[in-house]
Order: structure tokens, then sequence, then C-alpha cells
């Protein structure tokens, strides 16, 4: 039997950020992979920098691959900046926001995803796993 798992539009998305009560901030940085379409849309809404932290955590079936998120790439941060949101699409662990977060040591944070657990979370009634409309996910073993 196949699983139904949920499409969430685009226009769901932008929809709960320009909805949102985002504090202002100096800069978003983005995790990717998965953050990056969410982080790209919330400092474009907030008209501010966006940079991004690259990180390898999960498998191509979304299960951790290691033990800990390893940060792959990164960009510079600016050092006059105060605040700062990290966002991410997911966060189930937390693992991979509390790795971005030590780098960001000395910076007021606020942590966003569109579903699960950080300060603000987007989209909080998705409690299941969903379609993103940036993502095409297929059966690997029967593409």
């Amino acid at each position: 039997m196949e699983q139904h798992i949920p499409h969430v539009s685009f226009v769901e998305v932008a929809t709960a950020i320009r909805r949102a009560r985002l504090p202002s901030c100096d800069f978003v940085l983005g995790i990717g992979r998965g953050g990056t379409v969410a982080a790209a849309l919330i400092a474009y809404e907030l008209g501010v920098p966006l940079h991004m932290d690259w990180y390898n955590y999960r498998d191509v079936h979304n299960r951790p691959a290691r033990e800990a998120p390893r940060l792959l790439g990164s960009s510079p941060l600016p050092p006059d900046a105060r605040h700062v949101l990290l966002v991410d699409d997911v966060a189930v662990s937390g693992s991979t926001l509390r790795a971005a977060a030590k780098r960001l040591q000395g910076f007021e944070v606020t942590t966003v995803v569109l579903k699960g657990r950080a300060d603000i979370v987007l989209l909080p009634h998705l409690t299941t796993c969903v379609r993103w409309p940036w993502h095409h996910y297929c059966d690997l073993e029967n593409p």
C-alpha cells in the first residue's frame, strides 16, 4: 500500500512567512540544503542579506548518516551584525540547528523552521512528512 505524503505549495509557505511575526535581524543564515529556499524567501521578505551554511547529516532516505552534522561549507559572517535568523526547513532532533548555532557565538540567534521544533515554527499544523514544492522525491529503487 502506497503511503500518501501531502504536498505543500509555494503559496502556503510564502503566506506563512508573510504572516509570521519574524523579529528584525541583520541577516538570515540558511542551513543548506534543506533550508535554502525557506531562508531565501525569508531574507527577501525581510529585505536583509542571505548567508548559507552547508551541512551533511541525513542520507537520501532522511535518516541520520553520521553521529553529528558536518559543516561542508559556509558563508563569511558579517562582523558588525548582531541578530540573525537561523533557518532550516525541518527540525526533528535539532542537531543541525544546534551545530549551526555553535558557529554563531556572540550573535543573538532566533531559529526558524517550516515544521518541527524551533523558536518560530511557520507551519505548526504539519506533523507528518511532506513534499515541499522545491523537492522532487522518488522511490530510488523504482524511479
